[in-house]
């Protein structure tokens, strides 16, 4: 989303240090801003948390506990944190810039990735993550929101904001903080967090990325918790057949419902990670789920009973296909050796799952999913809001957005889509309009030097208009077209201001009509059509010195003239005839103005000036002759005294 220029950041400076250059992103705990750090004179992301929980004791140390985390890392593949602070009522974090997207934005453009695209994204979460188990911090809110792909290339894990210690995984009443899609059956039903955890969430985003979408899927946050706490995570194959199988493995292991049968870390994972990937690039031809596979069986958590469970790769058999009724037979021995400790579980998990469906149902977990309400007035959005049992706050928020009109609602914060409790406070984002921008100087400019200053400046370009123009050379602007605010196509000179992406268009010359003067009509025609301009023989007129027949010019039907129009040929008729006045007999006083006015040159004996009474006897050519205008006429007098 745009910055606005109500939002009271945007300019301001935090610690004398940190100068805000225009916002980022918004969440639904803080918002990131693009800001410079004048002292190293560098970009920086600065997340600010939003100021009505800046008063909350709790969402304050979770602000600051995510610093603290980020911080105790140093690891390429984690955000890096350089600073934590407060100015005045403002809390704040400063974090490295990274331009990119996020992993959510190039599964919403991509939605399924190949085996190779989602390796090396999760080879790069669990090299960071691996870092930060390490240190003892768990995650706690893995998602694709959450990792960052840099333009450069670079991958790496933010929002450690609601991590903390590994060995700290008592319940708490902030367990089911997080997103629901992502939560393992632990945090669900138990409120339980540690290292294993995380894995499970990486799980989920490794099979969203190769299946294009979620394992779970409910229209109740309670519904899709349930199945994370009842239901096995099914295989990434069931809905892309181009899956591999050592890939499906690796989701069930990642997302086994008993955190024990997970691998027991990030760095445990990695290492199965590096060995999928060795067997995938050593059997090319291994490419689909139904194909001959290595057997692997994935370990469990150190301490676990099951001496089965340590990897043991198994040589590949390519001479025959899996034999699945041995192998189903030998599952079932094992699980028959499990079945009594595991029936003791399932009675567990249905108490627990009975009493997750009170809480997220009817008790106190019950969470309402923000409806939609962008492009809506206040009013129906205002009624869309209360009609799902959510409170909208007094206080609207304002931003500037380019094609939501001023007064109607942008979105919400909370966004559309996030769960909230039941009668929970929702602020409406509402539009004040396209943000004004200042045009940047366009006349004079080349046609490409043009363009790029309208879209750095954050304007639409529409397609130039090229015009012929006597006094621009070609490919110069001459002039730029925008729509005024009473919707009127007006030259920009006239403004100073324009809003974000509003269309422009560039008035751009293609120099002078050609000059045809003095050419055959032939001539002419073929000179124009190089041009791609059109003609036609238009009148004629009398022309002092360019012959009879030839081009005197070329006229413009109408203005103005582009490529593909007409223009019309002026044709020369040659020098005008006009006939020799009789002026024999008349004083010169009365007959040199009447050649003069005829436009004839005079030669006489300047002398006869001085006696105007003198008469004039005779002319040549004489009078009444057809002459060249322009002529000049011999003038003989009488006497000159």
């Amino acid at each position: 989303m745009s910055t606005h220029s109500t939002d009271p950041l945007i300019g301001r400076l935090l610690d004398g240090r940190y100068q805000v250059r225009s916002r980022i992103a918004r969440g639904g705990m803080a918002t990131v801003y693009l800001a410079t750090d004048l002292r190293l004179e560098r970009r920086v992301a600065v997340k600010v948390m939003h100021g009505h929980l800046a008063d909350d004791s709790q969402y304050k140390a979770r602000f600051i506990q995510e610093a603290r985390s980020a911080a105790r890392l140093a690891h390429p593949n984690v955000v890096n944190v350089y600073d934590q602070g407060q100015d005045a009522d403002t809390a704040y974090l400063v974090m490295e810039y990274l331009p990119g997207i996020t992993l959510r934005e190039l599964l919403s453009e991509h939605r399924i990735l190949t085996t190779t695209q989602a390796m090396d994204i999760l080879e790069a979460v669990l090299s960071g993550l691996a870092a930060a188990h390490r240190n003892g911090i768990v995650h706690r809110d893995l998602k694709p929101e959450n990792i960052l792909l840099a333009d450069d290339g670079r991958i790496k894990i933010s929002d450690f904001g609601l991590a903390r210690a590994a060995h700290a995984n008592t319940a708490t009443g902030n367990a089911l903080l997080g997103t629901i899609a992502y939560l393992s059956p632990e945090l669900v039903t138990r409120g339980i967090a540690d290292t294993r955890s995380d894995i499970y969430a990486l799980g989920i985003m490794l099979y969203e990325m190769l299946a294009g979408e979620q394992p779970f899927k409910g229209e109740q946050a309670f519904q899709i918790a349930q199945q994370h706490a009842n239901d096995t995570v099914p295989t990434p194959s069931s809905k892309n057949p181009r899956v591999p199988a050592e890939l499906d493995e690796l989701v069930l292991w990642a997302t086994a419902r008993d955190p024990d049968q997970r691998p027991r870390d990030a760095g445990a994972m990695l290492e199965q990670l590096y060995e999928t990937q060795r067997l995938l690039h050593l059997d090319g031809e291994n490419t689909g789920a139904t194909a001959v596979q290595q057997t692997m069986v994935l370990p469990a958590a150190l301490g676990s009973d099951d001496a089965t469970q340590v990897i043991t790769p198994v040589t590949r058999q390519r001479t025959a296909p899996r034999d699945n009724a041995s192998m189903l037979t030998r599952a079932s021995e094992r699980r028959r050796a499990k079945g009594y400790w595991l029936f003791g579980l399932v009675l567990i998990l249905a108490a627990l799952a009975g009493g997750t469906g009170w809480y997220f149902g009817s008790g106190p977990g019950s969470l309402v999913t923000v409806p939609s309400v962008a492009g809506e007035t206040v009013e129906t959005a205002t009624e869309i809001l209360t009609s799902a049992d959510l409170t909208v706050a007094e206080t609207l928020l304002h931003d500037t957005h380019p094609e939501i009109p001023a007064g109607q609602v942008i979105g919400t914060d909370p966004a559309a889509g996030e769960s909230v409790a039941h009668g929970g406070v929702v602020s409406l984002i509402v539009s004040d309009g396209p943000e004004q921008l200042r045009i940047p100087e366009l006349n004079g400019q080349t046609e490409d030097a043009a363009q790029q200053l309208v879209e750095e400046a954050g304007f639409t370009l529409e397609e130039s208009d090229h015009r012929f123009h006597s006094e621009v050379a070609d490919g110069v602007v001459i002039d730029a077209l925008g729509v005024s605010a009473d919707g009127e196509l007006v030259s920009l000179s006239t403004l100073d201001l324009y809003g974000e992406q509003q269309p422009i268009t560039l008035i751009v010359s293609l120099g002078p009509i050609p000059n045809v003067s003095d050419l055959t009509i032939e001539q002419a025609q073929a000179t124009l059509t190089a041009k791609k301009l059109n003609s036609t023989e238009g009148k004629h007129e009398f022309h002092d010195t360019i012959a009879k027949g030839k081009v005197i010019r070329a006229v413009a039907q109408e203005e103005p003239v582009r490529e593909g129009d007409t223009v019309e040929l002026i044709i020369s008729d040659g020098i005008e005839q006009v006939e020799v006045p009789d002026v024999v007999g008349k004083t010169w006083r009365e007959a040199k103005p009447i050649l003069e006015e005829a436009g004839f040159k005079l030669d006489y004996n300047r002398i006869v000036d001085s006696f105007p009474d003198s008469t004039v006897r005779k002319l040549t050519p004489q009078e009444g002759s057809m002459v060249d205008k322009g002529s000049t006429i011999k003038v003989n007098f009488t006497s000159i005294f």
